[in-house]
């Protein structure tokens, strides 16, 4: 499968980006990962996107992390790491704290009209309106932020937490606020995560980091 490596910085990380080209994908591309047998019944899409992952993972680990039982990556001791993927691209990145990442295709005005009320509440909604964002943007953020934060902290996470487990209180052009709820972890209740962002052409990339 054909790949391009680059990075980028964000919230003081570094951010490994592989973009890769759907139509190279053969099967015989898994073979690089040492396990490869545990994606063999999955779909092409799935796969390929999976490869992106790893290999932006071997980027900023230097190594493939193993797969769990849940197919999350196994991160070495002492290392917090998380892994993203969006239509041609995916993104990874590891941290001495827990991390979060994820991009995301920016929401349509029909997506924005059918997700809406499942992603944020109507105080959410009304600082997202009061955003100098476009709406389509600023929620696709909200998504993504929530994403990010469930992925940095998802030890301390109740099963299936849903999107009413943070709640949007502030919006810049940088940064994105949410507090935890209930919802998410009772031992983290009231805390407030700053998640940081920023736009790379048609899509969003929110990361999430803490202790």
């Amino acid at each position: 499968m054909q790949t391009t490596h680059t990075t980028l910085s964000l919230a003081r990380h570094t951010l490994h980006r592989v973009d890769f080209d759907p139509a190279t994908f053969t099967a015989a591309d898994l073979f690089w990962l040492p396990h490869h047998a545990a994606l063999h019944h999955t779909s092409p899409k799935r796969q390929r996107e999976h490869l992106a992952g790893r290999l932006a993972a071997f980027y900023a680990l230097g190594a493939i992390p193993p797969i769990a039982a849940s197919r999350a990556p196994l991160w070495p001791a002492g290392v917090f790491g998380s892994i993203s993927h969006c239509a041609s691209t995916a993104l990874a990145v590891i941290s001495s704290q827990p991390v979060g990442v994820d991009i995301e295709t920016l929401f349509s005005e029909q997506t924005c009209a059918e997700l809406t009320d499942s992603i944020i509440d109507d105080q959410e909604h009304a600082v997202l309106r009061h955003s100098p964002l476009p709406f389509p943007q600023a929620l696709t953020l909200a998504f993504s932020a929530k994403e990010s934060l469930y992925k940095a902290f998802s030890a301390d996470a109740l099963p299936l937490p849903g999107f009413a487990s943070a709640k949007i209180t502030a919006l810049t052009a940088t940064d994105l606020t949410l507090c935890i709820t209930d919802y998410f972890s009772p031992a983290r209740a009231g805390e407030t995560v700053l998640v940081a962002w920023q736009l790379a052409h048609n899509q969003v990339i929110t990361l999430a980091s803490g202790s």
